[in-house]
């Protein structure tokens, strides 16, 4: 006769490794939705950006996977710069007041890799007429994954500032 308290007792270890197994599975099937966005101030004020955005995130966002073999190629994303430029620069704004306009100037696009796949490399430029102080507004996939973040480092001469953007930190005050 077999005792009952024996599968009891190894019941709860069991639990935790087919939890573990299956917290493993579900991590490696979806990469967390990140960006980096560096500005560099120089001397004259203009801000130069470089603005990483995961392509898998991209893809998601606007189907750039147009022959739908689940990767993307260099020709889907150079075919699709400007679809790109257009939905990401919507969710990146500066405002240096009332009276001072900021403009976006988009440079060119490239890719990058990280750790965790390809990115688009997108540089700028922004200039804001007159501003004493400038306040960025970053909303890129907030709305289709409140999960996403941003990795942000902003330079002005020597001084260096870090913020995550997220859903409920979007707006912040350059230095």
């Amino acid at each position: 006769m077999r005792r009952a308290s024996a599968p009891r007792a190894n019941a709860p270890r069991a639990a935790y490794v087919l939890l573990g197994v299956l917290g493993c599975y579900a991590a490696g099937a979806h990469s967390v939705s990140d960006a980096y966005l560096t500005l560099v101030a120089d001397k004259s004020g203009v801000l130069h950006g470089q603005w990483d955005i995961a392509l898998r995130d991209l893809d998601f966002a606007i189907d750039l996977d147009k022959d739908g073999q689940g990767h993307l190629t260099w020709g889907e994303v150079r075919r699709n710069r400007e679809r790109i430029e257009d939905y990401a620069y919507r969710f990146l704004k500066f405002d240096a007041g009332s009276r001072n306009h900021c403009v976006i100037t988009p440079l060119k696009q490239m890719i990058d890799q990280h750790a965790d796949g390809a990115y688009a490399a997108l540089m700028f430029d922004v200039t804001c007429a007159g501003a004493a102080s400038i306040t960025l507004n970053y909303n890129l996939f907030f709305a289709i994954d409140p999960s996403h973040r941003a990795i942000f480092v902003g330079r002005k001469g020597d001084d260096v500032a870090t913020a995550v953007l997220a859903p409920q930190n979007s707006t912040i005050v350059l230095p």
